[in-house]
């Protein structure tokens, strides 16, 4: 297998029309993407990321207006099953290119903050749900457990995927170093200057190629939205996306203030070079001194037995 490989970082703007819309959106870069190994698009691009939405919560309280709202938005969300995943599932098989994308996941009657992970020949074959949900997303999402950490094998390299504020959480970082990722995926909505330091850290710290796509959200007024506390003309979300070497490198973007798509060619074996002289799981560790112990059994609300009779 080469190791020269052709890694991309897909920045876009959910549309305010529906999931199918975004994905015609999504769909129309299939051309661009040929000749990629592997693609990953940004947080909640399917389901949206409602910057600024309330959902009529104060502390206390919930308004009625903003039950409404979050049915609206729980009807936005995908199944995996659903027509969205289908096709691309479809893309990714005709282009041959691996897939990973943020998506807003209905399960029963919670949400999800989603990362979906989709093979050229299989499909859909891995999921990671968000851990920790940062500030009034707690509101609308659920928490995922450990069952959904994977590092899975792509076109490209084995990647693993950390979503948005996931990305500060030393102990995650260390177990997915500990699982062998290569390329560190990061979809996000944090376009804040400083997430470039963020994902120039990571790839230092982890000796691994970092690919981080952000959305990009025009202004309220451009979008006709009316956003307390958020000035009209000022972009939502400016994007960011960024790809980075092993050494901190950075190969591709950052894209800011419009949609796009930026793509590296990049070299696995770049990533032993860089672990010379720092291996944070092998020669660099200290494991007689500090362990981690990572938990990943399933939880569910509710287990039912029979009790055997003595």
């Amino acid at each position: 297998m080469t190791k020269n490989k052709n890694i991309s970082a897909l920045q876009i703007s959910p549309s305010h029309q529906g999931n199918k819309a975004t994905l015609n959106k999504i769909l129309s870069f299939k051309d661009k993407l040929k000749g990629t190994d592997l693609v990953v698009m940004p947080e909640a691009i399917l389901g949206g990321y409602p910057k600024g939405e309330s959902f009529g919560t104060q502390l206390g309280f919930r308004l009625e207006s903003g039950r409404n709202t979050y049915q609206k938005y729980f009807d936005t969300a995908v199944d995996l099953a659903g027509p969205e995943i289908n096709a691309l599932c479809n893309m990714s098989s005709s282009i041959n290119t691996s897939i990973i994308i943020g998506v807003i996941e209905r399960a029963d009657s919670t949400l999800y903050c989603t990362a979906l992970f989709i093979d050229p020949d299989k499909g859909l074959t891995h999921k990671h749900r968000k851990l920790m949900p940062t500030g009034s997303e707690k509101l609308i999402w659920g928490q995922g457990d450990g069952s959904t950490l994977p590092v899975v094998d792509t076109n490209a390299g084995k990647a693993s995927a950390v979503i948005c504020w996931e990305n500060y959480m030393p102990l995650l970082r260390m177990a997915m170093y500990a699982k062998g990722t290569e390329i560190w995926c990061a979809p996000t909505v944090d376009a804040r200057p400083v997430w470039q330091s963020t994902m120039q850290h990571i790839a230092l710290e982890g000796r691994c190629f970092v690919i981080s796509a952000c959305q990009y959200q025009a202004s309220p007024a451009e979008q006709g939205l009316d956003i307390k506390n958020w000035p009209k003309n000022d972009v939502l979300i400016n994007g960011g996306s960024v790809i980075i070497g092993p050494l901190g490198d950075i190969l591709a973007g950052p894209l800011f203030g419009e949609e796009g798509l930026i793509s590296a060619d990049i070299n696995m074996d770049d990533i032993i070079k860089s672990r010379y002289d720092m291996d944070v799981i092998g020669h660099y560790a200290r494991p007689d001194v500090f362990e981690l112990r990572v938990n990943e059994t399933p939880r569910q609300s509710v287990t039912t037995f029979i009790e055997e009779e003595v």
